[in-house]
């Protein structure tokens, strides 16, 4: 029961996640300093902080870091692919990690754009990827919007939306 309710969209979950795992892989990286989402706390929600939580988020995912995933995803993360399915909770992606699907290759990022709404911050990036899943290959090019909640002093990431960009 658990498991259909994370996939809507007729495929299943093993069909949907190359593109669940492409979503979190192409969380922003940048050489902007890696701050915590919890330093500066004290002066809340800033574009400085939120672009060093998706930074935080995308080195855990390239590091295959599954504890790190999940400290950043809110329990009620939602992945919209850009295949059209729907994945809901944090552990999606590092279950994935866990029993070895999943082995990256690249994980390059560029055009971060991000924008604040008190404590939203959407950060969009467009990111090249690769990498083997199940044992099969995968290169994709995709634009994605991570959705930010500034919740108890610090961001978690509440919705990821993928747009894959043709090779």
């Amino acid at each position: 029961m658990l498991q259909s309710r994370r996939v809507r969209a007729g495929r299943g979950i093993a069909s949907g996640i190359p593109a669940l795992i492409a979503v979190c892989l192409a969380v922003s990286f940048t050489a902007v300093p890696r701050a915590s989402a919890k330093e500066g706390s004290d002066a809340g929600p800033t574009v400085e902080n939120a672009l060093a939580a998706d930074n935080d988020l995308a080195r855990a995912m390239r590091e295959n870091d599954s504890d790190g995933i999940t400290r950043w995803l809110d329990n009620d993360w939602v992945v919209v692919t850009g295949h059209g399915d729907v994945g809901e909770g944090p552990d999606i992606f590092p279950s994935g990690i866990k029993s070895g699907y999943l082995t990256r290759k690249t994980f390059e990022t560029s055009e971060p754009r991000v924008k604040l709404y008190k404590n939203v911050a959407l950060v969009t990036t467009k990111v090249k990827l690769s990498g083997t899943f199940q044992g099969k290959p995968f290169d994709v090019k995709e634009r994605q919007t991570d959705v930010w909640y500034w919740k108890d002093g610090g961001w978690k990431c509440v919705l990821t939306h993928e747009t894959m960009i043709p090779n």
